[in-house]
């Protein structure tokens, strides 16, 4: 493991383990683009099949782990859904998984996040995804992989996910912190009502890898996230990299922090909620 985070991996500790059959790898990539018509999603399938972790499988997060009719468009799947796809994926609740994926590492903790959602917290982060992995010199490989399938237990841990309701409540209550995790001109430009600012992008360095403790702590300090009085409560456009905020949150120490997963999508659906801006 790396000293970056205690659920962060680098490559040589994943390649030293590609055989070990307690461990489950696992491509959690979706693209994600911006246009004048919002934000849309396209599974990492095909980028998959073209290069991945050796024996690495792929979950389509996009397609089989989003209630797509759920308050926002990346929405978690019921945990009974949840159960069958990670299963059918071959993970069980013995397993330990490394995920990753091929963009910015917001995917890998997405998938990180609604594993601990369910109750499994034997999971880790490859730190700097594939690009990581190549860096290193190791060889990836095409096509497909799969592992037996399994059987997982999911239970839910409700503490860990807010609804819009509870965020509402939130905006009212100063024992909860909001932190948005969306880049400082998207916070200025509207927030929820006393929220804070903690960039995801600004998590990692240039090549995409976790900043060090002693380089994240100032941040969160600066907001208060790691003030012990306070519920961190992070949030985004739609969920995805409010984990990666969450997961940088816990290699702090903080392994209390809940999701807001309808995240700015779903607060802004009812113009009636308010809107901070600078």
């Amino acid at each position: 493991m790396t000293a970056a985070h205690p659920r962060l991996v680098d490559a040589p500790w994943l390649q030293e383990r590609l055989d070990d059959p307690t461990i489950r790898v696992v491509d959690a990539t979706v693209h994600l683009t911006f246009d004048e018509n919002g934000a849309h999603t396209e599974s990492g399938r095909d980028t998959y099949r073209e290069a991945h972790v050796p024996g690495a499988t792929f979950a389509d997060q996009a397609l089989d782990l989003t209630e797509h009719d759920g308050e926002a468009p990346f929405a978690a799947v019921p945990s009974e859904r949840f159960a069958e796809v990670v299963g059918g994926l071959g993970i069980g609740n013995d397993h330990t998984v490394v995920v990753y994926d091929h963009v910015n590492g917001i995917w890998a903790t997405r998938l990180w996040w609604q594993l601990g959602l369910e109750g499994h917290d034997d999971v880790v982060v490859l730190d700097g995804g594939l690009q990581a992995w190549k860096d290193a010199g190791l060889p990836v490989a095409a096509g497909g992989a799969s592992y037996p399938a399994a059987t997982f237990t999911a239970t839910r841990r409700s503490e860990r996910v807010v609804t819009t309701a509870d965020v509402e409540a939130a905006t009212h209550d100063r024992s909860t912190l909001l932190i948005n995790s969306l880049a400082r001109e998207s916070f200025a430009d509207a927030r929820i009502p006393g929220s804070v600012n903690v960039p995801f992008d600004e998590l990692v360095d240039e090549s995409g890898r976790l900043r060090a403790a002693d380089e994240l702590r100032p941040l969160f300090e600066s907001v208060g996230a790691l003030d012990p009085d306070v519920a961190p409560v992070t949030y985004c456009g739609g969920g995805i990299a409010a984990t990666a905020v969450a997961f940088a949150l816990q290699g702090l120490g903080r392994g209390d922090v809940a999701i807001y997963d309808g995240s700015m999508t779903a607060w802004t659906s009812d113009a009636s909620r308010p809107l901070e801006r600078d």
